[in-house]
């Protein structure tokens, strides 16, 4: 069973982001894989019982690095569809990675993670199982296969869950808590440095990104204001915060 495992090229969430005009930011910043989608590698680890795990990534050309470090958790191989864009779209990411996996194999298992960090679209698992033409869960929180199924359990509102039984391949979209993420040692970071990655330009998978998305500006996220403490009666305090809600934050 072939298991792809979707990944993404993200800035580490501690970094602190800095703006280049309304449309990018600097990319010299640390970039890890999507933390939910370390969850997606770690379990396809698993479930490949020494079967292939190919990571498919859409991003640029420094998305190796982050791949590599994917690679180094165990996976087999990788395939990077070659963006010039910082931003595309959850629809053409799709696209790309379904042509991709189509061009390379038959899923046994597709793994996403349920969303990533940096623009938090939450769609492109989805539209993976539309293209393929596959079923799709997301927030899974455990799951396991037997005779060709994926009985599954995902999380819903409230804390509670719910268990699904699917028929493979079908696409699944990760959630924290569905494992926990091994840390690679020195020697698989060396090992992983000499698996093929294979770079795919976006033309050469005759795409047609017309009417797509796209980022027409960006702002940094406001300093939070400091905290203003209202003192007196009950009735006093109240009409002070409607007066504040009203006259400054002006959310009335």
């Amino acid at each position: 069973m072939k298991v792809y495992v979707c990944i993404k090229h993200v800035p580490n969430t501690a970094a602190k982001i800095t703006l280049e005009g309304s449309t990018a930011y600097d990319e010299s910043v640390k970039f890890v894989v999507n933390p939910y989608d370390e969850f997606a590698v770690e379990e396809g680890l698993k479930l490949a019982d020494g079967d292939e795990v190919i990571l498919v990534c859409v991003g640029k050309e420094t998305a190796v690095s982050t791949m590599r470090s994917a690679l180094a958790m165990g996976a087999s191989r990788g395939l990077l569809v070659t963006v010039g864009e910082q931003f595309i779209s959850s629809g053409v990411a799709a696209q790309a990675i379904v042509k991709a996996i189509q061009a390379d194999g038959e899923p046994g298992i597709v793994l996403c993670g349920k969303q990533s960090v940096d623009s938090e679209g939450m769609q492109t698992h989805y539209r993976i199982a539309k293209g393929l033409g596959l079923p799709v869960v997301s927030e899974v929180a455990a799951m396991a296969i037997a005779d060709g199924k994926a009985t599954i359990e995902r999380e819903l509102e409230g804390g509670s869950r719910e268990v699904i039984s699917v028929a493979l391949p079908v696409v699944i979209g990760c959630t924290k808590g569905l494992n926990e993420p091994r840390y690679p040692k020195l020697p698989d970071i060396l090992k992983a440095k000499k698996k093929e990655i294979k770079q795919i330009p976006l033309s050469d998978l005759g795409i047609d990104a017309a009417g797509k998305t796209a980022v027409t500006n960006l702002e940094s996220a406001p300093e939070r204001g400091a905290a203003k403490m209202i003192t007196g009666d009950a009735q006093s305090m109240a009409n002070e915060l409607v007066d504040l809600l009203i006259n400054e934050a002006k959310v009335l």
